[in-house]
Protein backbone atom coordinates (compact mmCIF):
# COMPACT_ATOMS: atom_id res chain seq x y z
CA UNK A 1 0.00 0.00 0.00
CA UNK A 2 1.09 3.59 -0.65
CA UNK A 3 0.11 6.62 1.33
CA UNK A 4 -0.02 10.38 1.32
CA UNK A 5 0.35 11.79 4.81
CA UNK A 6 -0.29 15.54 4.99
CA UNK A 7 -0.42 17.59 8.17
CA UNK A 8 -3.48 19.84 8.76
CA UNK A 9 -1.30 22.71 9.98
CA UNK A 10 -1.41 24.95 6.91
CA UNK A 11 -2.15 25.29 3.22
CA UNK A 12 -1.03 22.60 0.82
CA UNK A 13 2.25 23.37 -0.93
CA UNK A 14 3.26 22.35 -4.43
CA UNK A 15 5.85 19.96 -2.97
CA UNK A 16 3.11 18.23 -0.93
CA UNK A 17 0.90 17.93 -3.98
CA UNK A 18 3.78 16.53 -6.02
CA UNK A 19 4.31 13.80 -3.42
CA UNK A 20 0.56 13.04 -3.42
CA UNK A 21 0.51 12.75 -7.22
CA UNK A 22 3.53 10.42 -7.34
CA UNK A 23 2.20 8.16 -4.58
CA UNK A 24 -1.17 7.97 -6.30
CA UNK A 25 0.36 7.11 -9.67
CA UNK A 26 2.51 4.37 -8.13
CA UNK A 27 -0.47 2.91 -6.28
CA UNK A 28 -2.39 2.66 -9.55
CA UNK A 29 0.58 1.25 -11.45
CA UNK A 30 1.18 -1.41 -8.77
CA UNK A 31 -2.54 -2.13 -8.40
CA UNK A 32 -2.31 -1.37 -4.69
CA UNK A 33 -4.55 0.60 -2.37
CA UNK A 34 -3.91 4.26 -1.64
CA UNK A 35 -4.16 5.56 1.94
CA UNK A 36 -4.81 9.15 2.95
CA UNK A 37 -3.40 9.63 6.45
CA UNK A 38 -4.02 12.93 8.21
CA UNK A 39 -1.00 13.41 10.47
CA UNK A 40 -2.60 15.43 13.25
CA UNK A 41 -0.15 14.65 16.05
CA UNK A 42 0.96 18.30 16.35
CA UNK A 43 -2.13 19.28 18.33
CA UNK A 44 -0.91 22.82 19.03
CA UNK A 45 -0.54 23.68 15.34
CA UNK A 46 -3.51 21.81 13.84
CA UNK A 47 -5.94 24.16 12.09
CA UNK A 48 -9.61 23.25 12.19
CA UNK A 49 -10.98 22.47 8.74
CA UNK A 50 -7.59 22.05 7.04
CA UNK A 51 -8.16 18.32 6.71
CA UNK A 52 -11.31 19.04 4.67
CA UNK A 53 -9.35 21.53 2.54
CA UNK A 54 -6.75 18.84 1.82
CA UNK A 55 -9.43 16.36 0.76
CA UNK A 56 -11.14 18.94 -1.46
CA UNK A 57 -7.89 19.77 -3.25
CA UNK A 58 -6.94 16.13 -3.76
CA UNK A 59 -10.33 15.44 -5.33
CA UNK A 60 -9.96 18.54 -7.49
CA UNK A 61 -6.70 17.11 -8.84
CA UNK A 62 -8.27 13.71 -9.54
CA UNK A 63 -6.69 11.96 -6.57
CA UNK A 64 -8.96 9.60 -4.66
CA UNK A 65 -8.15 7.29 -1.76
CA UNK A 66 -9.25 3.85 -0.64
CA UNK A 67 -8.84 4.47 3.09
CA UNK A 68 -8.80 7.57 5.29
CA UNK A 69 -7.23 7.58 8.76
CA UNK A 70 -6.40 10.20 11.35
CA UNK A 71 -3.12 9.55 13.10
CA UNK A 72 -4.49 10.76 16.44
CA UNK A 73 -6.92 7.83 16.47
CA UNK A 74 -3.91 5.55 16.94
CA UNK A 75 -2.49 7.34 20.00
CA UNK A 76 -3.40 4.43 22.33
CA UNK A 77 -1.56 2.02 20.03
CA UNK A 78 1.47 4.32 19.86
CA UNK A 79 1.67 4.46 23.67
CA UNK A 80 1.24 0.71 23.97
CA UNK A 81 4.16 0.08 21.61
CA UNK A 82 6.31 2.69 23.35
CA UNK A 83 5.72 0.83 26.63
CA UNK A 84 6.69 -2.40 24.89
CA UNK A 85 9.99 -0.84 23.79
CA UNK A 86 10.66 0.35 27.34
CA UNK A 87 10.11 -3.16 28.66
CA UNK A 88 12.45 -4.52 25.97
CA UNK A 89 15.12 -2.07 27.01
CA UNK A 90 15.18 -0.40 23.58
CA UNK A 91 13.56 2.76 24.96
CA UNK A 92 13.85 4.63 28.25
CA UNK A 93 12.41 7.55 30.20
CA UNK A 94 14.36 10.80 30.00
CA UNK A 95 13.77 13.42 32.71
CA UNK A 96 15.97 16.15 31.20
CA UNK A 97 14.30 19.57 31.38
CA UNK A 98 14.31 21.98 28.46
CA UNK A 99 16.60 24.31 30.40
CA UNK A 100 19.10 21.50 31.03
CA UNK A 101 19.23 20.53 27.35
CA UNK A 102 19.51 24.19 26.29
CA UNK A 103 22.55 24.57 28.56
CA UNK A 104 24.15 21.49 27.01
CA UNK A 105 23.49 22.87 23.52
CA UNK A 106 25.10 26.20 24.41
CA UNK A 107 28.10 24.39 25.89
CA UNK A 108 28.54 22.32 22.72
CA UNK A 109 28.26 25.47 20.64
CA UNK A 110 30.89 27.26 22.77
CA UNK A 111 33.22 24.30 22.30
CA UNK A 112 32.54 24.26 18.54
CA UNK A 113 31.06 20.77 18.79
CA UNK A 114 27.91 19.22 17.37
CA UNK A 115 25.29 18.73 20.07
CA UNK A 116 24.72 15.05 20.87
CA UNK A 117 22.36 13.72 23.51
CA UNK A 118 24.09 11.57 26.13
CA UNK A 119 22.08 8.64 27.53
CA UNK A 120 23.77 9.20 30.89
CA UNK A 121 21.77 12.42 31.29
CA UNK A 122 18.43 10.58 31.35
CA UNK A 123 17.84 10.56 35.14
CA UNK A 124 19.98 13.49 36.29
CA UNK A 125 16.92 15.69 36.79
CA UNK A 126 14.46 13.02 37.87
CA UNK A 127 13.64 14.92 41.07
CA UNK A 128 12.90 18.15 39.15
CA UNK A 129 10.81 16.80 36.29
CA UNK A 130 7.69 14.68 36.95
CA UNK A 131 6.85 14.48 33.21
CA UNK A 132 9.59 12.56 31.38
CA UNK A 133 9.74 11.89 27.66
CA UNK A 134 10.47 8.48 26.17
CA UNK A 135 13.58 8.08 24.01
CA UNK A 136 14.58 5.25 21.68
CA UNK A 137 18.18 4.16 22.15
CA UNK A 138 20.58 5.21 19.44
CA UNK A 139 21.75 2.52 17.00
CA UNK A 140 25.14 0.93 17.59
CA UNK A 141 25.69 0.09 13.93
CA UNK A 142 25.56 1.93 10.64
CA UNK A 143 22.04 2.52 9.29
CA UNK A 144 21.22 2.65 5.60
CA UNK A 145 18.63 2.21 2.88
CA UNK A 146 18.30 2.28 -0.89
CA UNK A 147 16.52 5.27 -2.36
CA UNK A 148 14.83 4.83 -5.76
CA UNK A 149 15.98 8.34 -6.76
CA UNK A 150 19.14 9.01 -4.75
CA UNK A 151 20.64 5.52 -4.61
CA UNK A 152 22.24 4.05 -1.46
CA UNK A 153 22.27 6.29 1.61
CA UNK A 154 24.05 5.45 4.87
CA UNK A 155 24.25 7.00 8.35
CA UNK A 156 27.02 6.41 10.87
CA UNK A 157 25.97 5.59 14.46
CA UNK A 158 27.32 8.99 15.53
CA UNK A 159 24.77 10.72 13.30
CA UNK A 160 21.77 9.37 15.22
CA UNK A 161 21.47 9.88 18.96
CA UNK A 162 18.74 8.58 21.25
CA UNK A 163 15.65 10.42 20.03
CA UNK A 164 12.26 11.16 21.55
CA UNK A 165 9.36 8.89 20.58
CA UNK A 166 6.81 10.04 23.18
CA UNK A 167 6.60 13.61 24.42
CA UNK A 168 5.99 14.54 28.05
CA UNK A 169 2.22 14.69 27.43
CA UNK A 170 2.18 11.16 26.01
CA UNK A 171 1.70 12.28 22.41
CA UNK A 172 3.98 10.47 19.93
CA UNK A 173 6.56 12.39 17.96
CA UNK A 174 6.36 12.57 14.18
CA UNK A 175 8.92 9.82 13.59
CA UNK A 176 7.37 7.35 16.00
CA UNK A 177 3.76 7.87 14.89
CA UNK A 178 4.81 7.74 11.23
CA UNK A 179 6.84 4.56 11.59
CA UNK A 180 4.20 2.77 13.65
CA UNK A 181 1.37 3.73 11.31
CA UNK A 182 3.34 2.69 8.23
CA UNK A 183 3.72 -0.67 9.94
CA UNK A 184 0.06 -0.92 11.03
CA UNK A 185 -1.27 -0.12 7.56
CA UNK A 186 1.21 -2.30 5.67
CA UNK A 187 2.84 0.53 3.70
CA UNK A 188 5.54 -0.85 1.41
CA UNK A 189 6.64 2.16 -0.69
CA UNK A 190 7.17 5.65 0.73
CA UNK A 191 7.52 8.66 -1.58
CA UNK A 192 8.12 12.01 0.12
CA UNK A 193 10.31 15.11 0.06
CA UNK A 194 14.05 14.90 0.59
CA UNK A 195 13.73 16.86 3.83
CA UNK A 196 12.66 13.50 5.29
CA UNK A 197 15.90 11.70 4.37
CA UNK A 198 17.29 12.16 7.90
CA UNK A 199 14.04 10.80 9.38
CA UNK A 200 14.21 7.56 7.42
CA UNK A 201 16.96 5.78 9.45
CA UNK A 202 15.10 6.65 12.66
CA UNK A 203 11.90 5.13 11.31
CA UNK A 204 13.77 2.05 10.12
CA UNK A 205 15.30 1.72 13.60
CA UNK A 206 11.81 1.91 15.15
CA UNK A 207 10.68 -0.93 12.88
CA UNK A 208 13.71 -3.01 13.79
CA UNK A 209 13.11 -2.53 17.51
CA UNK A 210 9.47 -3.55 17.02
CA UNK A 211 10.63 -6.71 15.20
CA UNK A 212 9.00 -5.54 11.98
CA UNK A 213 11.03 -6.92 9.11
CA UNK A 214 8.97 -6.05 6.03
CA UNK A 215 11.17 -4.51 3.32
CA UNK A 216 10.14 -0.96 2.46
CA UNK A 217 11.02 1.01 -0.64
CA UNK A 218 11.82 4.70 -0.44
CA UNK A 219 11.98 7.60 -2.87
CA UNK A 220 12.84 11.07 -1.63
CA UNK A 221 11.92 13.85 -4.04
CA UNK A 222 14.42 16.68 -4.59
CA UNK A 223 13.39 20.09 -3.32
CA UNK A 224 11.68 22.60 -5.60
CA UNK A 225 13.57 25.83 -6.23
CA UNK A 226 11.97 29.20 -6.92
CA UNK A 227 12.64 31.17 -10.10
CA UNK A 228 15.77 32.70 -8.50
CA UNK A 229 17.19 29.24 -7.91
CA UNK A 230 16.70 29.31 -4.13
CA UNK A 231 14.76 26.81 -2.05
CA UNK A 232 11.07 27.56 -2.44
CA UNK A 233 9.47 28.85 0.76
CA UNK A 234 6.07 30.03 1.93
CA UNK A 235 7.03 33.53 0.76
CA UNK A 236 6.99 32.31 -2.85
CA UNK A 237 3.47 32.55 -4.26
CA UNK A 238 3.95 29.54 -6.50
CA UNK A 239 4.60 27.37 -3.44
CA UNK A 240 0.89 27.56 -2.64
CA UNK A 241 -1.42 25.23 -4.55
CA UNK A 242 -4.37 27.49 -3.79
CA UNK A 243 -2.51 30.51 -5.21
CA UNK A 244 -1.95 28.66 -8.49
CA UNK A 245 -5.64 27.77 -8.66
CA UNK A 246 -6.68 31.33 -7.78
CA UNK A 247 -4.50 32.60 -10.62
CA UNK A 248 -6.47 30.45 -13.05
CA UNK A 249 -4.17 27.50 -13.63
CA UNK A 250 -6.06 24.31 -14.42
CA UNK A 251 -5.57 21.34 -12.05
CA UNK A 252 -4.66 19.09 -14.99
CA UNK A 253 -1.96 21.56 -16.11
CA UNK A 254 -0.51 21.78 -12.59
CA UNK A 255 -0.34 17.98 -12.33
CA UNK A 256 1.24 17.84 -15.79
CA UNK A 257 3.94 20.28 -14.69
CA UNK A 258 4.65 18.58 -11.35
CA UNK A 259 5.20 15.25 -13.14
CA UNK A 260 7.25 16.85 -15.94
CA UNK A 261 9.49 18.90 -13.62
CA UNK A 262 12.91 17.29 -13.26
CA UNK A 263 11.71 14.17 -15.06
CA UNK A 264 12.40 12.30 -18.29
CA UNK A 265 9.05 11.87 -20.00
CA UNK A 266 8.12 10.56 -23.46
CA UNK A 267 5.96 13.61 -24.17
CA UNK A 268 5.46 17.09 -22.80
CA UNK A 269 1.68 17.46 -22.50
CA UNK A 270 -0.30 14.74 -20.76
CA UNK A 271 -3.00 14.03 -18.17
CA UNK A 272 -2.72 12.20 -14.87
CA UNK A 273 -4.31 9.11 -16.40
CA UNK A 274 -2.05 9.19 -19.46
CA UNK A 275 1.19 9.40 -17.49
CA UNK A 276 0.29 6.30 -15.47
CA UNK A 277 1.18 4.28 -18.56
CA UNK A 278 4.85 5.28 -18.55
CA UNK A 279 5.71 7.03 -15.25
CA UNK A 280 8.98 5.77 -13.71
CA UNK A 281 10.00 7.12 -10.30
CA UNK A 282 13.64 6.17 -10.95
CA UNK A 283 13.83 8.71 -13.80
CA UNK A 284 13.27 11.67 -11.48
CA UNK A 285 16.47 13.74 -11.43
CA UNK A 286 18.50 13.81 -8.22
CA UNK A 287 19.12 17.52 -8.55
CA UNK A 288 16.57 20.12 -7.33
CA UNK A 289 14.04 21.27 -9.92
CA UNK A 290 13.40 24.95 -10.58
CA UNK A 291 9.78 26.07 -10.74
CA UNK A 292 9.26 27.80 -14.09
CA UNK A 293 5.97 29.73 -14.13
CA UNK A 294 6.31 30.37 -17.88
CA UNK A 295 6.50 26.64 -18.52
CA UNK A 296 3.37 26.17 -16.44
CA UNK A 297 1.62 28.88 -18.47
CA UNK A 298 2.53 27.07 -21.68
CA UNK A 299 1.11 23.80 -20.34
CA UNK A 300 -1.99 25.63 -19.14
CA UNK A 301 -2.66 26.92 -22.67
CA UNK A 302 -2.17 23.43 -24.07
CA UNK A 303 -4.73 22.01 -21.65
CA UNK A 304 -7.16 24.80 -22.49
CA UNK A 305 -6.88 23.67 -26.12
CA UNK A 306 -7.80 20.15 -25.04
CA UNK A 307 -10.98 21.31 -23.28
CA UNK A 308 -14.21 21.13 -25.22
CA UNK A 309 -15.81 24.52 -25.80
CA UNK A 310 -18.78 23.92 -23.49
CA UNK A 311 -16.58 23.03 -20.51
CA UNK A 312 -14.39 26.07 -21.11
CA UNK A 313 -17.44 28.33 -21.28
CA UNK A 314 -18.67 26.98 -17.93
CA UNK A 315 -15.27 27.59 -16.34
CA UNK A 316 -15.50 31.20 -17.51
CA UNK A 317 -18.98 31.58 -16.06
CA UNK A 318 -20.95 31.42 -19.33
CA UNK A 319 -23.46 28.90 -20.62
CA UNK A 320 -22.98 28.96 -24.40
CA UNK A 321 -20.32 26.78 -25.99
CA UNK A 322 -19.68 29.58 -28.48
CA UNK A 323 -18.07 31.56 -25.64
CA UNK A 324 -15.68 28.67 -25.17
CA UNK A 325 -14.76 28.88 -28.84
CA UNK A 326 -14.31 32.63 -28.49
CA UNK A 327 -12.06 32.13 -25.45
CA UNK A 328 -9.78 29.77 -27.37
CA UNK A 329 -9.03 32.55 -29.86
CA UNK A 330 -7.42 34.47 -27.00
CA UNK A 331 -4.97 31.69 -26.14
CA UNK A 332 -2.39 33.44 -28.31
CA UNK A 333 -2.08 36.12 -25.63
CA UNK A 334 -3.70 34.69 -22.49
CA UNK A 335 -2.55 31.65 -20.53
CA UNK A 336 -4.67 31.50 -17.38
CA UNK A 337 -8.38 31.30 -16.71
CA UNK A 338 -8.24 34.76 -15.11
CA UNK A 339 -6.56 36.32 -18.15
CA UNK A 340 -9.04 34.73 -20.56
CA UNK A 341 -12.03 35.63 -18.40
CA UNK A 342 -10.89 39.25 -18.23
CA UNK A 343 -10.79 39.50 -22.02
CA UNK A 344 -14.14 37.77 -22.55
CA UNK A 345 -15.80 39.85 -19.83
CA UNK A 346 -14.57 43.06 -21.49
CA UNK A 347 -16.35 42.04 -24.69
CA UNK A 348 -19.67 42.08 -22.86
CA UNK A 349 -18.93 45.07 -20.61
CA UNK A 350 -20.82 48.32 -21.02
CA UNK A 351 -18.74 50.32 -23.47
CA UNK A 352 -19.80 53.66 -22.03
CA UNK A 353 -18.35 52.62 -18.68
CA UNK A 354 -15.15 51.39 -20.32
CA UNK A 355 -14.83 54.66 -22.21
CA UNK A 356 -15.17 56.62 -18.95
CA UNK A 357 -12.45 54.45 -17.38
CA UNK A 358 -10.25 55.01 -20.42
CA UNK A 359 -10.60 58.77 -20.10
CA UNK A 360 -9.95 58.67 -16.36
CA UNK A 361 -6.79 56.62 -16.77
CA UNK A 362 -5.46 59.18 -19.26
CA UNK A 363 -5.59 61.89 -16.55
CA UNK A 364 -6.07 64.74 -19.03
CA UNK A 365 -8.71 65.22 -21.73
CA UNK A 366 -6.45 66.06 -24.69
CA UNK A 367 -7.64 66.42 -28.25
CA UNK A 368 -6.76 62.83 -29.16
CA UNK A 369 -8.87 61.40 -26.34
CA UNK A 370 -11.81 63.67 -27.11
CA UNK A 371 -11.59 62.69 -30.78
CA UNK A 372 -11.55 58.99 -29.89
CA UNK A 373 -14.57 59.46 -27.61
CA UNK A 374 -16.44 61.14 -30.44
CA UNK A 375 -15.51 58.38 -32.90
CA UNK A 376 -16.65 55.67 -30.46
CA UNK A 377 -20.03 57.34 -29.87
CA UNK A 378 -20.57 57.93 -33.61
CA UNK A 379 -19.76 54.32 -34.47
CA UNK A 380 -21.76 53.00 -31.53
CA UNK A 381 -24.87 54.88 -32.69
CA UNK A 382 -24.30 53.53 -36.19
CA UNK A 383 -23.95 49.93 -35.02
CA UNK A 384 -26.98 50.15 -32.74
CA UNK A 385 -29.01 51.32 -35.73
CA UNK A 386 -27.63 48.51 -37.90
CA UNK A 387 -28.47 45.95 -35.21
CA UNK A 388 -32.16 46.57 -35.69
CA UNK A 389 -31.58 44.25 -38.63
CA UNK A 390 -30.52 40.62 -38.26
CA UNK A 391 -26.71 40.48 -38.30
CA UNK A 392 -26.39 36.90 -37.04
CA UNK A 393 -25.43 35.65 -40.51
CA UNK A 394 -23.59 38.73 -41.77
CA UNK A 395 -19.99 38.22 -42.89
CA UNK A 396 -17.35 40.50 -41.40
CA UNK A 397 -16.44 42.20 -44.67
CA UNK A 398 -20.09 43.12 -45.28
CA UNK A 399 -20.57 44.27 -41.68
CA UNK A 400 -17.39 46.35 -41.82
CA UNK A 401 -18.30 47.91 -45.16
CA UNK A 402 -21.81 48.86 -44.02
CA UNK A 403 -20.57 50.26 -40.71
CA UNK A 404 -17.89 52.32 -42.43
CA UNK A 405 -20.34 53.71 -44.98
CA UNK A 406 -23.05 54.53 -42.42
CA UNK A 407 -20.69 56.13 -39.87
CA UNK A 408 -18.56 58.10 -42.34
CA UNK A 409 -15.44 56.94 -40.49
CA UNK A 410 -12.42 55.53 -42.33
CA UNK A 411 -9.00 54.06 -41.62
CA UNK A 412 -7.70 54.29 -38.06
CA UNK A 413 -10.65 56.50 -37.13
CA UNK A 414 -12.90 53.53 -37.93
CA UNK A 415 -10.92 50.44 -36.93
CA UNK A 416 -9.71 51.67 -33.53
CA UNK A 417 -13.21 52.45 -32.17
CA UNK A 418 -14.60 49.33 -33.88
CA UNK A 419 -12.16 47.10 -32.01
CA UNK A 420 -12.93 48.96 -28.80
CA UNK A 421 -16.68 48.51 -29.24
CA UNK A 422 -16.42 44.84 -30.17
CA UNK A 423 -13.74 43.72 -27.67
CA UNK A 424 -13.24 46.49 -25.11
CA UNK A 425 -9.52 46.47 -25.91
CA UNK A 426 -7.11 48.27 -28.23
CA UNK A 427 -5.36 45.08 -29.35
CA UNK A 428 -6.12 41.39 -29.72
CA UNK A 429 -6.89 38.64 -32.22
CA UNK A 430 -7.97 39.59 -35.74
CA UNK A 431 -11.53 40.93 -35.76
CA UNK A 432 -12.22 38.79 -38.81
CA UNK A 433 -11.46 35.72 -36.65
CA UNK A 434 -13.56 36.93 -33.72
CA UNK A 435 -16.54 38.19 -35.70
CA UNK A 436 -18.16 34.84 -36.65
CA UNK A 437 -18.79 34.37 -32.91
CA UNK A 438 -19.25 38.02 -31.91
CA UNK A 439 -22.04 38.50 -34.44
CA UNK A 440 -24.20 36.12 -32.41
CA UNK A 441 -24.10 38.53 -29.45
CA UNK A 442 -23.81 41.98 -31.10
CA UNK A 443 -26.84 43.45 -29.33
CA UNK A 444 -25.27 42.55 -25.96
CA UNK A 445 -21.80 43.70 -26.98
CA UNK A 446 -22.51 47.09 -28.54
CA UNK A 447 -24.46 48.72 -25.73
CA UNK A 448 -24.21 51.87 -23.67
Amino acid sequence: MLRFAPSPTGDMHTGNLRAAVFNYILAKQRNEKFLLRIEDTDTARNIEGKDKDIMFLLNLFGITWDNLVYQSHNFPRHRQLAEYLIQKGDAFYCYCTKEFLDQKRELAKANHQAFRYDDDWAELEKDKNPHPVVRLRAPKEQMGFHDAIKGDITFAPSEIDSFIILKEDGIPTYNFACAVDDMLYDIDFIVRGEDHVSNTPKQILIHQCLNYDKTMQFAHLPIILNEEGKKMSKRDNASSVQWLLDCGFLPQAIVNYLVLMGNKTPCEVFTLKECMEWFDITKIAKAPARFDIDKLKFLNREHFKRLNEQDLAVLLGYKDSAIGALAKLYLQEASTLNEIREKVDLIFAKKGLLLAQYKESAKTENAEILEFESQVKTLQDTLLTMLNQDCSKTEFDTFKSNAMQNSGLKGKAFFKPLRFLLTGLAHGPELSDLFPILRLYLKDIVRN
